[in-house]
C-alpha cells in the first residue's frame, strides 16, 4: 500500500475524510428519531424519550448535579461514582447550553460514539493509507453491535466504552510507529481518564498494555524487526517512558489526582531528558511492578471470571436465585449471532478475521489488538455485550483484506492503466457489500422507548404525591425510570441485583395481602436503618425464613416505626416477564428448591367457535365446560374473569366460578385483548389481583395512581 503514503501528509484530506465518516455515522443514527418523530406515545414534554433503562440512572445523577442535590439513598449516591465523566459532561452541557437534559441525553450517544471514526482513520493513517481508514470508519461506526449500543436514545456509558478503548489502542500503535515521548504522554492521558467514563473495560486495557510492553521489549532487544518502525535500540527512552507513564496511569487504586500529578512530573523529567538510561530502566521496572499491585489487576480478573461463571443459586446459608442467568446479554450466543453483531454477516466476520491475521503478519504491531478481537470471540460464551469491542478492528481488518485482494486482482490485469481504477472499484464495492447488511439491520432495529407517555404520566403523578425519601417497590427493570420521573427510591434497580430480588418477587407473588403490606414496610425500614444493606440478609439473619414469612401474614406482626411512605408499582409491562419475576421468590431458602411450578401464559384469543376459544399459544379454552386443553392434557378451570377498564381507569370485573377443585384460572383482559392462563395460586397473587383485577384490601392499601398501563398503591 505504499502508493497511498502520500495521503498521510495530506492534512486537509484527512480532515475531510474524518468529517465525511462522522456525518455518515450521525446520519445513519438519525434514522431512529426521524422514524418515530411525532409518535405521541413515545414523547414526553415534547421530546422523544430514551430507549435504555440504565440511561435514567445517569440522567437522574446528572439532574442531581445540576440542582446541587445530594441523594438521600445510598444506591443513588453510588451511581455518581460509577461514571462521573458521563454525568459531569451531561450536567455541564445541560447547564451551559440551551438544550434540556432530556434533549442532551437523547442525542449525546450518537454525537459521542460517532467520534470512533477518528481513531479508526488515524490508525489506518499509521499504515500510510488514509482511504483505508475512511472506508473502515464507515463500517466500524455503524456495524450491528456498535450501533445497537450507541444509537440515538441509548444514553449509557457504552458511548464511551469502545471509543476510548480504541483511542487507547490507536495511541499504543502510535507509540510503536512514531517512537515519540509526546505519543506516550497522550496515551497515558487516555488510559488515565478511561475509568472515569467506563471502568468495566479496564481488563482489556490491561491486556493491550501487557502486549504493548512485550512487543516493545522484543523490538527493543532486536527479536522483532519491523520495517515500518524505528528500532528501539535507537530510542530506548521511548520504550522506558511508555512503561513508566502507562503503568502509573493504570494504578487505579491510587487516587486519580495523585496519578495525574505523577504523570506530569515524570513527563517533565522525560521531555527534559533529565533521567539517565539506567535510572529509566529501574523506574520502568518499579512502575510496572506498581501497576501489577496498584492496578488491582488480579482482583479485576477474578471478579470478571467469577461474575460470568456464576449462573445458578447463591449457595450460602440461605440459597437465593442469581439474576445473571436471566439476563439475555450475559448468556452464550451462537456463532451466527456473534458474526452478525461484529461484522453484519458470517461471511463478513470470516473476511475480518482473515484480514486481521494478514495485518498481524505484515504489521506485527497489530498483535496489540488481539484482546479486542479475543473479547469479541469470547462473546460466544460471555454474551452479546462483548461483541462490540471487536467492531472497529474488524472494520479495519476487512477493508485491509479488500485492499490486498484488490492489489492481487488488479496486478493480474494485462492493461496496466486499468489496474488502479479496478482496485479502487473492487474495494469500494466490497465495502458497500459489508455496509449493506448493517444498514438493513438499522432499518429494522426500531426499538421502542423504555416507557410510553402514559406510564411516565403515572410516575409524574406519583412524584406529586410522594417525597424524595419515600420508596417504590417494583421489579428492577423499572427502578431507574422511577428514580427519574417520580423522584422516589427503590429497593432493587438495573444495577443492584441482590438477594433483595427475593423480597420484591415474594411481594408480587404473595397470596396474603397482610404479608404484602408487612413485608413491604419491614423491607424498607430495615433497608434504611441498616445503612442500605441487603434487606434479605438482614431480616432473615439468624431466623427461619419460612417461619418469619408465615408470621408476616398476621395483622399483629411487629413492625419497626414508620419513617417514610412505601408504594407498590405494578405496570402492565411486567406481565410479560412475570414468570421470571416469580422464579426469585419461588424458593425454599433453606434448600434452594422451587416451592411449586408456576404456570402463567399471557396470550391472545385467535379463533372462537361457540364456547370454544383457541388461544395464540395453542391452548384451547372451553368456557361452557370450564376446562382447558393444554397439549394432550385437559385441566379444570377454577375461575374465569373478564376485566374491563372504564373511562376513570377503574377495573370492572365479571367473575365466573367454574370448578371449586379447578387447578387453573383464566383472566381475559378485554381492554388489552389479552387472555392469561395461570395456576390457581398465581391467580391469587398480589400482582394479578391488584393490577389485573383491581382487587385489593382497602384497609392495607390505597390506590393512588391508576391507568391502563400501571397501578400504584400506597401501603397504609
Amino acid at each position: 500500500m505504499k502508493e497511498e503514503n502520500v495521503l498521510e501528509k495530506n492534512l486537509p484530506l484527512l480532515l475531510l475524510f474524518i468529517a465525511l465518516a462522522y456525518l455518515f455515522s450521525m446520519g445513519v443514527r438519525m434514522y431512529w428519531p426521524l422514524h418515530f418523530e411525532g409518535i405521541a406515545s413515545m414523547m414526553y414534554g415534547g421530546e422523544l424519550m430514551i430507549n435504555t433503562n440504565d440511561g435514567y440512572a445517569f440522567m437522574n445523577a446528572s439532574k442531581d448535579i445540576i440542582e446541587f442535590t445530594i441523594p438521600n439513598d445510598g444506591v443513588k449516591q453510588a451511581v455518581h461514582s460509577y461514571s462521573p465523566g458521563l454525568m459531569l459532561l451531561t450536567a455541564y452541557l445541560a447547564k451551559f447550553t440551551p438544550f434540556s437534559l432530556d434533549t442532551i441525553s437523547l442525542y449525546l450517544p450518537g454525537i459521542i460514539s460517532s467520534l470512533i471514526v477518528i481513531p479508526i482513520i488515524l490508525t489506518a493513517r499509521l499504515l500510510g493509507n488514509t482511504l483505508l481508514g475512511l472506508l473502515s470508519a464507515l463500517i466500524g461506526s455503524i456495524a450491528w453491535s456498535y450501533y445497537n449500543r450507541t444509537m440515538i436514545g441509548y444514553y449509557d456509558t457504552d458511548m464511551f466504552s469502545v471509543l476510548l478503548q480504541f483511542m487507547i489502542f490507536y495511541s499504543f500503535m502510535k507509540i510503536i510507529y512514531k517512537k515519540s515521548i509526546y505519543s506516550t504522554i497522550i496515551a497515558s492521558f487516555w488510559v488515565l481518564i478511561y475509568p472515569l467514563f467506563y471502568s468495566q473495560g479496564l481488563l482489556i486495557t490491561y491486556a493491550m498494555f501487557m502486549l504493548l510492553a512485550i512487543y516493545m521489549l522484543l523490538e527493543h532487544i532486536g527479536i522483532i524487526k519491523n520495517s515500518d518502525t524505528k528500532a528501539f535500540k535507537e530510542n530506548a527512552l521511548s520504550f522506558y517512558a511508555s512503561i513508566i507513564l502507562i503503568s502509573i496511569a493504570l494504578m487505579v487504586s491510587i487516587p486519580i489526582e495523585l496519578r495525574a500529578l505523577l504523570l506530569i512530573i515524570f513527563s517533565f523529567l522525560l521531555l527534559k531528558n533529565i533521567v539517565k538510561e539506567r535510572q529509566l530502566m529501574m523506574l520502568a521496572l518499579v512502575s510496572f511492578l506498581g501497576f501489577l499491585y496498584f492496578g488491582n489487576i488480579f482482583i479485576v480478573i477474578w471478579n470478571k471470571v467469577f461474575s460470568y461463571a456464576d449462573r445458578g443459586l447463591d449457595t450460602g446459608s440461605l440459597q437465593f436465585y442469581q439474576v445473571i442467568q436471566t439476563v439475555r446479554e450475559a448468556g452464550s450466543i451462537p456463532f451466527e449471532t456473534m458474526a452478525n453483531r461484529i461484522s453484519g454477516s458470517q461471511v463478513g466476520l470470516i473476511f475480518s478475521l482473515i484480514g486481521y491475521l494478514l495485518l498481524v503478519v505484515r504489521h506485527k504491531a497489530f498483535i496489540v489488538a488481539l484482546p479486542l478481537i479475543g473479547v469479541g470471540v469470547f462473546s460466544l460464551v460471555g454474551g452479546l455485550r462483548f461483541t462490540v469491542y471487536a467492531v472497529p478492528i474488524a472494520g479495519i481488518s476487512v477493508v485491509y483484506l479488500f485492499f490486498v485482494l484488490g492489489d492481487f486482482l488488479a496486478n493480474s490485469l494485462k492493461e496496466e492503466q486499468l489496474r488502479k481504477p479496478f482496485k479502487y472499484i473492487f474495494v469500494l464495492i466490497a465495502t458497500i457489500g459489508m455496509l449493506y447488511p448493517n444498514i438493513k439491520h438499522i432499518q429494522g432495529y426500531l426499538v421502542p422507548t423504555v416507557l410510553n407517555k402514559t406510564e411516565v404520566n403515572d410516575l409524574a403523578k406519583l412524584d406529586k404525591i410522594a417525597s424524595n425519601k419515600d420508596y417504590t417497590l417494583t421489579w428492577w427493570d423499572y427502578g431507574y425510570p422511577i428514580w427519574y420521573y417520580s423522584n422516589t427510591n427503590t429497593l432493587i434497580d438495573g444495577g443492584k441485583h441482590t438477594h433483595d430480588n427475593y423480597i420484591v418477587s415474594k411481594i408480587m407473588f404473595s397470596t396474603s395481602p397482610q404479608q404484602v403490606a408487612n413485608l413491604s414496610k419491614l423491607a424498607i425500614e430495615t433497608y434504611v436503618d441498616s445503612n442500605y444493606s441487603i434487606v434479605a440478609d438482614q431480616i432473615f439473619k439468624d431466623k427461619n425464613p419460612n417461619t418469619l414469612l408465615r408470621e408476616m401474614k398476621k395483622s399483629d406482626f411487629k413492625l419497626p416505626p414508620k419513617t417514610r411512605e412505601v408504594f407498590l408499582y405494578m405496570p402492565m409491562r411486567m406481565m410479560r416477564i412475570f414468570p421470571t419475576v416469580g422464579v426469585f421468590g419461588n424458593l425454599n431458602l433453606k434448600t434452594g428448591k422451587p416451592l411449586r411450578n408456576i404456570a402463567f401464559y399471557p396470550t391472545r384469543p385467535v379463533q372462537q367457535q361457540g364456547a370454544l376459544v383457541m388461544l395464540q399459544n395453542g391452548i384451547l379454552f372451553d368456557s361452557a365446560k370450564g376446562v382447558l386443553k393444554i397439549g394432550q392434557k385437559t385441566v379444570k378451570v377454577y375461575k374465569f374473569d373478564q376485566a374491563v377498564l372504564d373511562n376513570k381507569g377503574t377495573t370492572q370485573v365479571n367473575s365466573a366460578l367454574m370448578h371449586l377443585d379447578g387447578e387453573m384460572a383464566v383472566v381475559y383482559l378485554k381492554s388489552y385483548g389479552q387472555m392469561i392462563v395461570m395456576d390457581r395460586e398465581t391467580y391469587n397473587s398480589a400482582y394479578v389481583q391488584m393490577f389485573m383485577l383491581g382487587n385489593y384490601d382497602k384497609n392495607l392499601f390505597e390506590l393512588v395512581v391508576s391507568s391502563p398501563y400501571s397501578k400504584i398503591y400506597r401501603v397504609k
